[in-house]
């Protein structure tokens, strides 16, 4: 089993009406060498310019970006391709991050190599301390800059934490 982070940046607060601009995703094991980075081209003309700004780039370099057959076939690929075993979905917020991920995946690639769930790393470390409402954020390393490959970068490297100084239990095989 192999946990795979996965970070998106988009357009706006959900798929087919609006577009993701940007996505990263990291195999999650101690060098956090095997990453992966889309930009796809906007698949609607909607679009809400304060969540577009969010990522960075302006709608005229996101009308320019890859078409998202090419991407996501490459993504689908990519990850079979650092998977041993089952690929698991995690993110810092699944509701928005795989609800991007998941409808492009089998919209443009046909299929979803994560299969039909995610993980949350906030309910991982709320798991661990005992605690509803404790803060994880503070365990990452790299800086929150919104270019998905740091976040996700950030996100992998609580987790590699929570395992080495905390007891978590993951297998990172």
């Amino acid at each position: 089993m192999s946990f795979i982070v996965v970070d998106v940046e988009a357009d706006g607060p959900y798929p087919g009406d609006y577009s993701i601009v940007s996505f990263g995703a990291v195999v999650v094991e101690p060098t956090l060498s095997k990453t992966f980075y889309g930009t796809v081209s906007p698949i609607s003309e909607r679009w809400i310019p304060e969540a577009l700004a969010v990522s960075n780039h302006t709608r005229e370099e996101h009308l320019r970006f890859n078409d998202p057959i090419k991407v996501m076939n490459e993504f689908a690929y990519w990850i079979q391709t650092v998977s041993k075993g089952h690929p698991v979905f995690i993110s810092d917020n699944p509701c928005f991050d795989w609800m991007f991920i998941c409808y492009y995946l089998h919209k443009y690639a046909g299929r979803n190599p994560f299969g039909f769930s995610g993980r949350r790393i906030g309910d991982m470390y709320c798991g661990l301390v005992n605690d509803a409402y404790a803060k994880w954020k503070h365990l990452r390393q790299t800086k929150h800059t919104h270019h998905p490959v740091d976040d996700a970068k950030g996100n992998a490297e609580a987790l590699l934490y929570m395992k080495s100084n905390m007891g978590f239990k993951i297998d990172l095989k």
